[in-house]
């Protein structure tokens, strides 16, 4: 489906769609379903938002590079994105973008779009082995294990996320003591993953101190996402790491591939590390 198609038929496309106001502007309806608990907003599902906006006003149709500063959380329901053009060529263009609610600014955004295509890569790593998607642990599946108490995120019921249970220990009170998850991932609803998409993806796994048995929230402070070609249809694989988990903070490290084991996004972030 095209990138502004207006009218977007899949829950991912509802939940991100950007309209044009009356009089000038872009507005989003911030999708309460896209939590990740207690009501917060996936920093994942945000970025996405952003990239509809500055797609609208960019020459190019693929956010390729972008680097998000989250302000605070902002609240679901309506949302203003202002979109400030940067320097613009045939083969790239950059924008500030600026995510509001009534609260006022909660996300800023510089994006770089382009044209993604699908061509071999000269080198890459490549994929690591990981359980066929029928062998693991399913989230949405197994959300009656979830704690008492504790609010199944909306992101698991939208993204079916299949975790390797070689990094699943966690989820059986079995913790590794090393911050690495690994998952199978696609769209509840079958859509197909794309580079709006992947963008989501890239946050879209439990904090990597869950792995530690650690599983407090872990609110994003930074996110960097490159997108490094058009996914082929199918499951992606996503793989997180953090290299330190100290002083209150956490880094993960994203890489996601495609059904055919092309890399084809990656992300660094910064997190608050959640309280023991």
């Amino acid at each position: 489906m095209p990138q502004n198609d207006p009218t977007p038929t899949s829950a991912f496309d509802t939940a991100t769609a950007v309209t044009r106001a009356e009089g000038g502007g872009l507005l989003a309806d911030l999708d309460p379903g896209w939590d990740v608990g207690g009501g917060i907003l996936n920093g994942g599902y945000l970025l996405s938002v952003v990239a509809r906006a500055a797609l609208l006003e960019s020459p190019h149709p693929h956010p390729v590079a972008l680097s998000a500063s989250y302000l605070r959380a902002p609240a679901a329901g309506p949302a203003v994105l202002t979109v400030v053009p940067g320097p613009a060529g045939r083969t790239l263009a950059h924008s500030l973008v600026t995510l509001s609610d009534a609260g006022g600014p909660a996300l800023t955004v510089n994006v770089t779009t382009a044209t993604l295509g699908t061509d071999d890569p000269e080198y890459a790593q490549p994929m690591p082995d990981a359980p066929p998607v029928e062998e693991c642990f399913s989230v949405a599946e197994h959300r009656d294990l979830a704690p008492p108490g504790v609010q199944v995120p909306g992101l698991s019921l939208r993204v079916d996320t299949r975790l390797d249970i070689a990094t699943a220990g966690w989820a059986f009170g079995q913790p590794s003591g090393e911050p690495h998850l690994r998952a199978w991932m696609r769209f509840a609803d079958g859509r197909e993953p794309d580079p709006l998409a992947l963008l989501t993806f890239a946050d879209a796994l439990p904090p990597t101190s869950f792995a530690m048995g650690n599983l407090g929230w872990a609110p994003t402070v930074q996110l960097q996402v490159l997108v490094r070609a058009l996914p082929a249809p199918g499951w992606c694989l996503v793989e997180a790491r953090s290299s330190e988990i100290a002083g209150g903070w956490v880094d993960e490290d994203y890489r996601i591939w495609d059904s055919t084991g092309r890399l084809v996004a990656q992300s660094r972030q910064l997190a608050r590390s959640p309280r023991a």
